[in-house]
């Protein structure tokens, strides 16, 4: 793949993310965007959850892990980069992936005893992708800062690692937040962020 395809890839990817979670909402009376999490939006016992799972977050879970995993050929050569960009490709791009293969039960609930084997796997993986996405992003701004010409990217990268950490943590914090939808949103945006910027930074060697 070259340049442009991959930056292409990684755009498209958060796009379908990011269209399934505003439309998603819409789909449903009395859905507050606030105090509900995306995946409630596709829980298990909603009318159009199907059709946001197949046609939003499957596809884009499967997007963003081939461009994670083909972003570190096309940036600075460094091991951190590579790392980092890996770990986003298992932990978001394939935890996607599973978050929209198995959908969680309607309201989403925490509690363990009352959750079914899609449920169980949906929080695994959102946890899962929450606690290292920080990580690997530090990983790549890092890595990116011992070289010129990606200063930019790498500040970029690092506060998006600071601002989701710090949100994560509040989220993290108190799961059952009347916020809890706001703090995940914010999140997201911020990952989002940081990927466009990186597909829109291969994508300008190609020309």
């Amino acid at each position: 793949m070259n340049n442009k395809l991959v930056a292409y890839i990684g755009i498209l990817g958060v796009s379908l993310f990011a269209i399934a979670a505003i439309v998603g909402p819409l789909l449903i009376d009395d859905y507050s965007v606030v105090s509900q999490y995306i995946s409630e939006s596709f829980a298990a016992d909603t009318e159009y959850g199907w059709y946001l799972q197949y046609f939003g977050y499957v596809p884009s879970g499967i997007l963003i892990t081939i461009f994670c995993f083909s972003a570190p050929s096309f940036l600075a050569k460094s091991k951190l980069v590579k790392a980092g960009f890996f770990g986003l490709s298992i932990f978001y791009g394939l935890g996607t992936t599973l978050v929209g293969l198995f959908p969680c039960d309607a309201g989403c609930p925490t509690n363990l005893m009352v959750s079914s084997t899609s449920q169980l796997i949906h929080n695994a993986m959102a946890s899962l992708t929450y606690i290292f996405l920080p990580i690997c992003i530090i990983a790549i701004g890092l890595g990116l800062k011992k070289f010129q010409g990606y200063n930019r990217l790498s500040q970029i990268a690092m506060a998006t690692a600071i601002i989701s950490g710090i949100f994560i943590f509040i989220l993290f914090s108190n799961p059952e937040s009347d916020y809890r939808g706001v703090l995940q949103r914010v999140i997201e945006i911020s990952f989002i962020g940081f990927m466009v910027s990186s597909a829109l930074r291969i994508g300008e060697d190609a020309r």
